[in-house]
């Protein structure tokens, strides 16, 4: 068996290249630009014959549709699909061959309704050497139920549906079978994700939470389980599960109408409405940027948190450090953005030169900041992390409104100046870019975040009592 995992960072996103004897190779759940999956398939001498979806994906845009495209690849789905292009609907006990290779589909709904999952034996193994679990089994975790959004298929039904799938199909595999899911830690598909990349159905037995119900024969108390405690779905979820429903427009189309624009052309388009979405690091955009842009920081968990803020149908121009546009413009088409307008030709250094106009805001150290705030009459704070984060720990006195709703109860933030403040510093200047946009002059991002005050404190502990 010919097998390569890959992992993006960004979105937590696992997918999977497998080949047998027949010279033909399946990609498992690829992510939208699939040049890698392509050349690795060439170099290793094998033609992709089929393009494997364990469930529409709401998280990021599949590349499904364009490797069937460059390839002729078919596409298979689970037999409760609704897509809206050709494709092959599997159910339980179908088999696809691959000479030494052979792959059997389990449909395991429960994440979503169509979900499947891929069971892979090598030669005339009669025990599975390998299972791809999508969202239905997670490493440590399962995939949350409610995301879905179907008519009639409630969190608590789905929950259920999840149970049948993990007691009655994948819970029966061999425990030596490797489990190879969809996404690791940091992926809002799940609460309690691992950062490890492979498991087996034995230990994920042991040591998986999510399972205790299942092992114990407790369907309520698993549906219970599923659907407590989750999380607001990110708000560019269901526009990416209707484009890989429909169908998304190719790596090519995207690149071939952004274009470089020139300062005026920028500032021009601006006027007009169009977001400029500055992805410089945050010292750079703190120390002076075109005046109402919006920054999310390109090194980091930068697509996730552009779903966050930015409506998904929005135009945009992207001003980035010259030569990173390519990027930028590829990491926001994977969960979904394809209005992409150019970029700033000249990075932000064009812009000044020809008299653009721009802002600023101070960063400020966490030592700084914990001085600051123990003396009396200080600027407010504004918490910018979600209320589990916020609920755990938190500076004194600080309003806490989470990056995802901000703009939403933007008549709550105090006025200006104030501090501003996230785990690490990532979305208070995602935070304090959209306050600018909306009048708020004078932000402190703190450095570090809450982080780094804690580090502050400990060390001050420490030296207290040494």
């Amino acid at each position: 068996m010919f097998f390569k995992p890959y992992y993006l960072g960004c979105l937590s996103h696992a997918s999977y290249l497998i080949g047998g004897s027949s010279g033909k190779a399946v990609v498992i759940d690829p992510r939208r630009d699939v040049e890698e999956y392509l050349r690795d398939a060439q170099e290793a001498g094998y033609q992709i014959s089929h393009v494997i979806e364990t469930h529409l994906h709401a998280d990021f845009v599949s590349g499904h549709l364009e490797l069937s495209r460059r390839t002729g690849a078919t596409i298979v789905l689970g037999s409760r699909s609704d897509a809206l292009f050709p494709f092959l609907a599997v159910k339980d006990g179908d088999t696809l061959e691959l000479g030494d290779v052979r792959l059997e589909f389990l449909e395991t709904p429960g994440h979503t309704p169509e979900g499947i999952s891929i069971v892979a034996y090598s030669g005339a193994d009669e025990e599975p050497s390998k299972v791809f679990t999508g969202d239905t089994l997670f490493i440590g975790d399962v995939g949350r139920p409610d995301l879905t959004g179907s008519k009639g298929c409630t969190a608590e039904r789905m929950a259920g549906m999840m149970f049948d799938s993990l007691q009655d199909k994948l819970l029966t595999l061999s425990d030596n079978a490797e489990v190879w899911p969809a996404h690791g830690a940091g992926s809002a598909c799940g609460r309690a994700l691992s950062d490890e990349r492979v498991s087996t159905i034995g230990r994920e037995k042991r040591f998986n939470p999510a399972l205790k119900s299942v092992m114990e024969g407790d369907k309520e108390g698993f549906i219970e389980y599923a659907t407590s405690g989750l999380s607001e779905a990110p708000a560019y979820f269901f526009h990416d599960v209707m484009q890989n429903k429909t169908g998304a427009k190719s790596m090519e189309e995207i690149f071939a109408t952004a274009k470089p624009l020139k300062p005026a052309e920028v500032e021009a388009l601006a006027e007009e409405g169009v977001l400029t979405l500055d992805t410089r690091s945050t010292g750079a955009f703190a120390g002076g940027h075109a005046l109402g842009s919006l920054h999310i920081q390109l090194d980091g968990r930068f697509a996730p948190w552009a779903g966050e803020v930015i409506r998904p149908n929005a135009p945009i121009v992207v001003i980035s450090e010259p030569g990173r546009e390519p990027e930028a413009i590829t990491r926001l088409a994977r969960v979904g953005y394809e209005n992409i307008m150019g970029w700033l030709e000249g990075g932000i250094e064009a812009w000044k030169v020809s008299g653009g106009e721009t802002q600023s805001f101070q960063l400020i150290e966490a030592e700084a900041y914990l001085s600051a705030t123990k003396r009396q009459g200080s600027f407010p704070t504004l918490d910018v992390r979600s209320p589990e984060e916020y609920a755990i720990s938190h500076p004194a006195n600080a309003i806490n409104i989470p990056i995802t709703q901000l703009e939403a109860r933007i008549g709550e933030v105090p006025e200006s100046p104030l501090y501003i403040l996230c785990g690490t510093g990532y979305r208070a200047s995602i935070a304090a870019s959209l306050l600018q946009r909306k009048g708020w002059g004078d932000p402190l991002v703190v450095e570090g975040g809450w982080s780094a005050c804690q580090s502050c404190s400990a060390k001050e502990a420490a030296y207290a009592t040494a």
